[in-house]
């Protein structure tokens, strides 16, 4: 059986080597939109996957994206600096801040914290099956399993300045 959370952030960006000239020299918006697919194939001793409110470490997460601009790590030191310095909130992130860049990242931490999180309601054999980032409304990239082969990094490689 699969679940389906659903969280909400608003972000900035550019999108550094897009075809788009307007994302990639652009500091511009959205409002994202991010959701969590869970799965087991067994139910807790409430009859679900897992309790909802057992996700608050990844709403805790995705919420310090909230109002934050999302910096690629490999920008010029320059504009690092700028964004540093002109922002209070700050995601400094190993991959490019695309949906599919948060895709990503956001599965490889969810499925951190899952891992980490001890059963205490008889739950079993809960995973991550994906994460799906909406960027616009017509939009979104969605992040498996296979995926994480393309994670060139650890929770060590992000900066948050909140």
């Amino acid at each position: 059986m699969i679940i389906r959370k659903l969280f909400k952030f608003e972000g900035a960006h550019i999108v550094r080597k897009c075809t788009s000239d307007r994302c990639r020299e652009n500091i511009h918006g959205h409002s994202y939109i991010v959701e969590v697919f869970i799965t087991s194939d067994k139910l807790d001793n409430g009859g679900m996957v897992m309790d909802f409110g057992r996700l608050k470490p990844i709403r805790e997460l995705i919420d310090r994206f909230d109002h934050s601009y999302a910096l690629w790590n490999r920008e010029d030191e320059e504009f690092k600096a700028f964004i540093y310095r002109y922002n209070q909130r700050v995601v400094e992130l190993p991959v490019s801040p695309s949906s599919e860049g948060f895709a990503l990242f956001f599965f490889y931490a969810i499925d951190r914290i899952l891992r980490e999180m001890p059963p205490v309601n008889g739950e079993t054999n809960v995973r991550l099956h994906s994460v799906r980032v909406h960027e616009t409304a017509t939009g979104y990239a969605e992040a498996f399993r296979e995926d994480l082969a393309q994670a060139d990094f650890t929770m060590e490689d992000v900066k948050f300045k909140l």
